[in-house]
Order: C-alpha cells, then structure tokens, then sequence
C-alpha cells in the first residue's frame, strides 16, 4: 500500500518506481485528505461511505450481502479473502431489487482462484455483477490502526481501469459528505410489500428446508433483515410474515402475530426512529411478544425511551465475546454495528442483558415483567457457532409462556 497526504497525485508515478510495481488503477481516499493506493477489483466508478474494518475470517459473502452495511465500505483485516470463491445460499440481501450490504470492498491480498466443491463463481466477477467496488494490495493493518485511532472515516473509493483519476475531486467529496450520523438508509434496503417466508435453515446434505407445519405466526419488521434469521425463525415453528420498514402499528396488528420481530438494518437508528419507533411502541403498548436485533434492538431502545450514540470504530466481527447475565454465560458473537444503545439512558423497568466485553457497551436490555428483549449483536450469523440460538428460543417462550404453554429449554 502506498499511502500519501496533501496534493500528490497517487496515479503519477516516478520513472524510478514505474518498473517496480504496477499502476494504481483504484484509490482510496480519506476526508482528511489521505489518499491510498491499490489494484483495483470488483465494480469500476467511484462510491463515497464510511470506512469500517471487519476482523472475520470467514463469511465475506455473508458480510457483503449483509444490508446493515449500506453506507459503508468494509476494510477486511484477514489478508486473503475470496480463496472459497462465491454461491447462490450464501446471500443475505432479502430484497432482491437493491443490491444491498456494502459499497465497497478493501483487501490486503489480490483474490486467488476459487476452491472450494459449493463455489459457484469467482468473487471478482460477483463484485462486478453485484456493482461492488474494490481495492486490493492493500496495508490493511496500518489502515486499521488508523481507524482505531482516529476513528471510522468518511472516503470514497474509487476503480477506475485507466488509471485516471482526479485526486482533489475525490478529496472534495469525501469531506462534503455528511457520514451515517442523521441518515436514514433503511429505504435503501427494506421490502416494497409484504411477503411471507417457510425457509429453513441448511444442512449438509439437504440444503435448505421448508416449514410446512407452523405453530406460531410472526411478524418481522423488514430494516434489511438478513435471510438466516428468517431461516431460523422458521425453524423455530414460525409462520413468518414479512412487512415493510414503514408498516404502522395497525398494520402489523392486523396481522394477530403471536410475536413481532425487528430486524437488523443500516443507518442512525435515530434516524430511521422518525418513523419506526411510534410503530414499535403501539406493538409494546399491545402487549404482544417482541425480539429486535442490531437496529431493531437501538430503536426498541429509542421506544423506551433511551437514546443511542455513534461508535468510536464500531463493531465489526465474528469473534465478540459477550456476557449475558441472565445465564452468567459468555458467547462468542457477530457483530455489525456502529451506533450503540446508551446504558444511562434506559429508564427505570429497563434491564441491561448484555454487554461486550471487548468495551463494556450495552449489547441487550430487557423490560421487566413485560415479554419484550433484543440484542445488540447477530445471533444468527453463528461464529460460536450455536452460541446465541438460545435467543430464538427464548422468543418463542414468551410466545409459549403468553399462551399458557409449558416452556422449552434454552
């Protein structure tokens, strides 16, 4: 990685260097004015968003697809990614009609060919197809370092195969653009219209599953809600239904759900609460059973009353230790995020669940006496790997437990 500050033109080699390693043919470059080197990979054209870095090893086309990150390119910490190639189960994105998940892509190493018997495609050409823009032979250790010390910064990340670019253009826009803080980007993500979901989760030698005899019937609130935890809400005995970010209070009523479930998603929560949280608060007011994860845990926080904070570096990963007090349990977790719940907000009756123990942050909260709990982190994504599906579990007991049913074990 070649790395410079101030007005130097990074596409301008010198004679000397020019021999020595090939033309920059993609950019990445800060707001406050770094500029970073690489081979381009993935889409060409240029994307402004937020820098992050994720430290999994595995799961990079989960994460790609991942909706909650919309706005954001992923700085990937693990040097070589995409030696597993890509395949048509491992996506995430739900809403077929938007891309979804990143807006770029930051690698250490060039992408090898694949290997691995469920690759379907190599990721370079997914990138392209998908209109993701990479930049590859990348320092990502020193540009992570500078994240954890200055925290996420805005860029724009640039692939152009000419190698031309106009440098303070570039400059000029990842210092005008305003960053996650007060943007709302659940629109980009969320289902236009509602629908419904039986998919089960997969196994090795029967791929997915189908839930043809449900007991419950759920309704998810759609803020870019990633497919395995609709999987696996199926295969906790759910009819699931599936509704639009804006669906009202009424509307979500209508349904008679025996639970409703607020997805994750991308974005300021308070933001997306202009519209979400007098929803989620006529749900609580109905008493019905409730589970939010990632942005549906923030602005279930926002409903009772808390508030939520923007992150210093976030949190990015598959490898997360978090407590639950309930069980005095640690799990390993998932995690993507970069706005937290803030403890001291939380009201009176509001019960913290969890916590990272990477920073202390809040990564749960209950309401006392009332069957209503969420979770900062993804129990879905498994790196444990079955750590937090005790949560599904767990939902599907307040359900139980409203309709006078015996409880299942955790």
């Amino acid at each position: 990685m070649s790395m410079t500050t101030g007005t130097t033109t990074p596409a301008s080699l010198s004679a000397s260097a020019a021999w020595a390693e090939p033309r920059p043919t993609a950019l990445l470059v800060l707001a406050d004015g770094t500029v970073i080197e690489g081979i381009g990979i993935g889409a060409t054209g240029e994307a402004t968003a937020e820098v992050c870095f994720n430290t999994a090893m595995t799961g990079y086309q989960e994460i790609l697809t991942d909706p909650s990150y919309a706005g954001q390119i992923i700085t990937f910490t693990f040097p070589h990614i995409g030696n597993v190639g890509v395949n048509d189960e491992d996506i995430e994105t739900v809403n077929m009609a938007s891309a979804g998940g990143a807006r770029g892509v930051v690698l250490k190493a060039a992408i090898t060919e694949p290997a691995n018997w469920r690759a379907r495609r190599h990721l370079d050409q997914w990138l392209k197809a998908r209109g993701i823009i990479g930049i590859s032979g990348i320092d990502t250790r020193a540009l992570t370092k500078l994240i954890r010390e200055k925290g996420m910064p805005n860029a724009v990340i640039a692939h152009h195969a000419d190698g031309e670019f106009d440098v303070d253009a570039m400059k000029g826009d990842a210092a005008a653009w305003s960053g996650l803080v007060g943007l709302d980007l659940v629109p980009e993500v969320t289902s236009t219209q509602q629908f419904s979901w039986d998919e089960t989760v997969w196994s090795l030698e029967e791929g997915y599953g189908r839930q043809t005899a449900p007991k419950y019937h759920v309704v998810a609130i759609d803020y870019g809600i990633k497919r395995n935890i609709l999987r696996l809400l199926a295969s906790a005995g759910c009819k699931v239904t599936v509704l639009p970010a804006t669906a009202t209070g009424e509307e979500v009523i209508a349904h008679a759900p025996d639970g409703v479930f607020l997805s994750n998603g991308p974005g300021d929560p308070a933001a997306t609460g202009e519209y979400a949280v007098p929803m989620i608060k006529a749900i609580l007011d109905a008493g019905i059973p409730t589970f939010g994860i990632c942005l549906g845990h923030q602005m279930l926080g926002l409903a009772l009353g808390g508030t939520t904070r923007k992150m210093h570096q976030g949190h990015h990963g598959a490898n997360h230790p978090v407590k639950d007090f309930t069980t005095g349990k640690v799990e390993i977790t998932s995690m993507n995020h970069g706005f937290a719940v803030d403890r001291d907000s939380l009201p009176e009756g509001v019960v913290e669940t969890h916590i990272s123990l990477f920073d202390g942050s809040n990564c749960g909260l209950a309401v006392e006496g009332k069957p209503i709990f969420s979770v900062q982190y993804h129990p879905e994504a498994s790196p444990g790997p079955k750590d937090s599906h005790y949560l599904f579990t767990r939902f599907i007991n307040l359900i139980r437990e409203r309709k006078g049913e015996p409880l299942l074990e955790e």
